[in-house]
């Protein structure tokens, strides 16, 4: 353990599966205290409690699209460990369709998860991390909000907001000792990711096909996006403020795959 946020009380969202998970592990590995959380008690809320379940963790069922249970998780936070030094905005869905087959409920639950959950969290504890003048909030963005793939609407949109609020809220409250930043995972092989190449014609040949997309040849792991979120959450990104890191293999900065 090299204890780089030791005792920090960290807020990670989303945190039953893929990046959340891994970035909640790494964290409490790091001798943070971490609350974890999921918008609903299921057998990966019960078994990251299980996992990660202990002293220095508390876990949390809120739905982050809802403002009030946000604010009983910080609540319940502040209560357990006095304080919030970091937040992990990593809670989020995948919202692709068509434009105009798009239905309200879609555009509108996208929003409320990706751009407003993230929002709420960030307005329910910046109260008390100004008091203190110290505060780190790391959003989980997405390649996404860069760069733009066919039938994936409204997602990129949602993300690019995303990566407009982390830049705003820095610059708005960096002098009060607040850094915000964010990072933009590219594919990385969560649940959902496994998922989703299961459900492919040809599942081995379209992973094959992704991996040779990529100018690393292979697809990123949950871990590798957690380091990163544990370096932002340390003070050893204490002059990193207003910024997006993307974590891609290198693949958006190809001119054409």
């Amino acid at each position: 353990m090299a204890d780089r946020v030791k005792d920090k009380v960290v807020i990670v969202t989303g945190s039953t599966m893929g990046i959340g998970r891994a970035v909640a592990a790494l964290l409490l590995e790091e001798g943070a205290q971490v609350v974890l959380n999921s918008h609903q008690d299921d057998a990966h809320a019960a078994s990251v409690r299980d996992e990660l379940g202990g002293p220095n963790s508390l876990y949390v069922q809120a739905d982050i699209a809802d403002r009030a249970q946000v604010e009983a998780l910080v609540a319940q936070t502040l209560a357990r460990f006095g304080r919030v030094d970091a937040v992990i905005n990593n809670a989020g869905m995948n919202v692709f369709t068509d434009p105009l087959e798009m239905t309200a409920s879609d555009w509108q639950r996208c929003f409320a998860v990706d751009l407003e959950g993230a929002w709420n969290v960030i307005r329910a504890v910046l109260p008390s991390m100004l008091e203190r003048s110290y505060g780190n909030i790391v959003n989980i963005a997405s390649v996404h909000g860069h760069k733009i793939i066919p039938g994936c609407f409204p997602y990129p949109v949602a993300k690019h907001a995303l990566i407009g609020l982390t830049k705003s809220l820095g610059i708005e409250y960096a002098a009060r000792g607040i850094r915000v930043n964010s990072i933009s995972p590219g594919l990385i092989l969560t649940e959902s990711a496994e998922a989703w190449l299961a459900s492919c014609p040809d599942p081995a040949a379209e992973r094959a096909r992704q991996e040779q997309l990529l100018p690393v040849r292979r697809i990123g792991t949950p871990r590798e996006v957690a380091y990163t979120a544990l370096f932002l959450a340390s003070d050893e990104a204490r002059f990193i403020n207003a910024t997006d890191i993307l974590i891609d293999g290198g693949r958006s900065q190809l001119y054409c795959d």
